[in-house]
């Protein structure tokens, strides 16, 4: 049986149909729309396969138009910007039904030498993964079993994700916890991903768009359980620093400033096991309580 690791390679692994044009499978799942984070991923390997592979990405920007039904194919349309002497930009269009559901832009720059180097020190006071249930030990520590449609995901999910504070399942224990607005998560694929550094960064795209949401809500509901609010990813950004492996464990230290206005912003620093910082990342999020008009409306 495939495991999900090499599901997401495969998920990632697109059509090629035209010179500039890609088709990307959507996964026919029990979900409202498709995930996000496929489609961020997806839309930078066909920006990523446009160009001649010497130049790493090292930003994107992107934007969530409309939500993505599951099981139909996304085209992506790729427009080659530019091809300069340092950089190298494209614009893609994600496409589902005749209708554009998403746009990303996206730059890559091969790293130079002789530039400023400096990094602010990262948070460290946090558990090794391997001391960290994962998400679905803690399900089943708390309910006993895993519910089968929790069961059916998890077995599915290509990374291993693991909260450093246990999970909280009821407002009493958010009220006693007086939460900041801040998450933190190990995380890691679940399986080898190839030596293909576009896929480590396509990978990643994929992953930092599961749990950065999560530092909006901390203060106000818990992270399982019975929800309050509808959340959907209006945009997205990242800045990518250094190499990297998403199947080694990478530290996705969360926050959020602000939420107002039925918006909430997100901001996510992902560094590896020694502390360089690898990526920085930039999310807001639609948020509005269960019951009121859809997030994609």
């Amino acid at each position: 049986m495939t495991n999900p690791a090499e599901r997401l390679v495969d998920l990632l692994d697109l059509e090629r149909i035209e010179v500039n044009i890609f088709r990307g499978l959507s996964p026919d799942e029990s979900l409202q729309r498709v995930f996000g984070g496929q489609v961020a991923g997806q839309a930078l390997v066909a920006a990523g396969r446009t160009t001649d592979g010497e130049r790493p990405v090292h930003s994107l920007h992107a934007y969530f138009l409309r939500p993505g039904r599951p099981g139909v194919p996304i085209v992506y349309q790729v427009e080659r910007v530019r091809d300069g002497r340092s950089f190298t930009t494209r614009r893609v269009t994600a496409v589902q039904e005749g209708r554009t559901i998403f746009n990303l832009t996206a730059s890559f720059h091969r790293p130079e030498e002789g530039s400023i180097e400096h990094q602010l020190p990262p948070r460290l006071d946090f558990p090794d993964p391997e001391t960290l249930p994962t998400v679905a030990e803690e399900i089943r520590e708390r309910l006993g079993a895993l519910p089968e449609a929790l069961e059916r995901m998890a077995r599915r999910q290509p990374f291993d994700i693991r909260y450093t504070e246990r999970l909280r399942w009821t407002p009493g224990e958010i009220k006693e916890k007086e939460s900041d607005p801040r998450s933190a998560v190990w995380m890691r694929a679940v399986g080898p991903l190839g030596d293909d550094p576009l896929v480590h960064t396509c990978a990643l795209t994929y992953a930092s768009d599961m749990t950065l949401l999560d530092a909006v809500r901390i203060p106000v509901e818990p992270l399982w359980g019975r929800r309050g609010f509808d959340m959907a990813s209006l945009d997205h950004a990242m800045w990518f620093h250094r190499p990297f492996r998403a199947d080694e464990w990478f530290l996705y230290d969360q926050e959020s400033p602000i939420s107002h206005g039925g918006r909430g912003l997100a901001r996510g620093r992902i560094y590896d096991r020694a502390g360089s910082l690898l990526v920085s990342v930039v999310q807001e999020g639609l948020f509005r309580p269960l019951g009121a008009a859809g997030p994609s409306s």
